[in-house]
């Protein structure tokens, strides 16, 4: 039985992943910002899943909000305040707000659970197409996720023998976030005719976490957008 902590886990891609965890009867952590929401979605998802609140954008609470959680096989970290945010209308608050929980939150949380990991032990970090594909009001999300590499390529050294990789996923059409939105233009530039799924992202989540010979990568799940 694998033991899976999710932070992010309560909606969307972690979510997804909480509850292949959970169906195969694997000990689940999925942890949000609010205490009381990630409750409920951990019942929710199964009875064997627990949910705590961290909240990345306050750092400084995270050992607190980590101490009962461990040890540890698989840790995910999908959680984002990824609200657009422009070069000409700069939000000041909200870009330190999204820097500090996907950079200092996700290198704090990697720094907390460390001494907690198992023999094997693999962390698997978020970022998204952004980093290389930058669209009107990115300047912050394409930024942190840029930053997203350097801190997989450090954490890969210091975390180790704990491996550490990014998955960076392009628009995923089954999410529950683009539920009801006109997203042919999306496809139109997926040289696969659609957009990437929710199961094939949990797919190459779990291989990252799987292979011991990957270490400090990149992986897009982009359906070949970034061949053009």
């Amino acid at each position: 039985m694998t033991s899976a902590v999710i932070i992010g886990g309560t909606a969307g891609i972690g979510r997804h992943i909480a509850g292949r965890y959970a169906g195969r009867g694997d000990s689940v952590v999925i942890a949000g910002r609010d205490t009381a929401r990630a409750e409920a979605i951990a019942k929710e998802i199964g009875p064997d899943v627990t949910g705590i609140g961290v909240d990345l954008a306050r750092p400084e609470t995270v050992a607190a909000s980590l101490a009962g959680v461990g040890p540890v096989d698989h840790l995910i970290i999908t959680a984002s305040h990824q609200q657009p945010n422009t070069f000409k209308n700069f939000d000041i608050t909200g870009a330190v707000t999204a820097v500090t929980t996907k950079l200092v939150g996700y290198a704090e949380t990697v720094r907390v659970l460390h001494d907690r990991f198992n023999p094997g032990g693999a962390v698997v970090l978020f970022g998204g197409l952004a980093k290389e594909r930058p669209y009107p009001g990115s300047t912050v999300v394409t930024t942190f996720n840029g930053g997203i590499t350097g801190l997989v390529r450090t954490l890969a050294v210091e975390a180790a023998p704990i491996r550490v990789n990014a998955l960076h996923p392009a628009l995923v059409g089954d999410s529950p976030r683009w539920a009801g939105a006109d997203l042919g233009h999306a496809v139109a530039r997926t040289p696969i005719g659609r957009l990437v799924t929710l199961d094939e992202v949990a797919d190459a989540t779990e291989f990252l976490l799987r292979n011991g010979g990957v270490n400090g990568h990149d992986l897009f799940v982009d359906g070949g957008i970034l061949t053009q």
